[in-house]
């Protein structure tokens, strides 16, 4: 078994920041398309090594005091040519399709009012939206900023069980193992999570059984 987790003390992301090469499309889209306000900006000049660019770095509220934020670089050309993938990142045609897609930042929305609210402001703009998808526990649309990066937007359609959250970690707690040997599989990681529930059954009971000693505690000692 695992020893105990670390206490959890951060509170969610303060931003994630990605550079830009069309600060202008990067303000319609987040400020006027989405209408996500802009909540700071940095000016800087003459800021590090003799090389630095001059830069502006800022900032748009996506709720939850969370925020995504950009760098424009003043004079600074674009780094790649590749015809795929984004600003800060190209890849060749040799690189299959669903590992570029694989990066990409994912907002939370309340429920599907929402969700289709901001699908309506995508699809009136420049940048619509590109897939609709249900998979597993969440709904989502997705598009692609002014600067190739894909963006999700996302909404729970249930709860996440306990029970789910014990099979993820128990799928994690696989993974390693499987990874750390040679030649990994999905086959593999399946057989490993398959022995990992039967080692730990046998705890599982017993902390189930505690937890209805615990329940039925109280009202034992209630008297009529």
């Amino acid at each position: 078994m695992t020893d105990a987790p670390l206490e959890h003390k951060v509170r969610g992301v303060d931003h994630a920041a990605f550079p830009t090469f069309d600060p202008a499309a990067t303000v319609r889209f987040y400020r006027d398309v989405l209408g996500f306000p802009v909540v700071h900006s940095i000016c800087a000049a003459g800021w590090g090594p003799e090389n630095h660019p001059d830069f502006i770095h800022f900032f748009f509220d996506i709720g939850n005091d969370d925020r995504i934020a950009f760098f424009y670089y003043f004079g600074l050309e674009r780094q790649h040519d590749e015809a795929r993938g984004d600003v800060y990142a190209g890849f060749g045609p040799e690189v299959p399709e669903f590992f570029v897609r694989s990066r990409h930042l994912a907002i939370h929305v309340d429920g599907e009012d929402d969700l289709l609210e901001y699908r309506r402001r995508l699809d009136a703009s420049t940048w619509p939206v590109e897939m609709q998808i249900q998979h597993e526990t969440i709904e989502s649309i997705y598009t692609h900023d002014p600067n190739g990066y894909m963006v999700e937007f996302t909404r729970a359609m249930r709860p996440v069980t306990p029970q789910e959250d014990l099979d993820a970690n128990l799928t994690i707690d696989a993974l390693l193992d499987v990874v750390g040997e040679p030649e990994p599989t999905f086959g593999k990681l399946l057989a490993r999570k398959a022995e990992l529930i039967v080692e730990r059954a046998a705890d599982w009971e017993l902390a189930q059984e505690r937890t209805r000693q615990q329940e039925q505690e109280p009202a034992q000692g209630v008297t009529s």
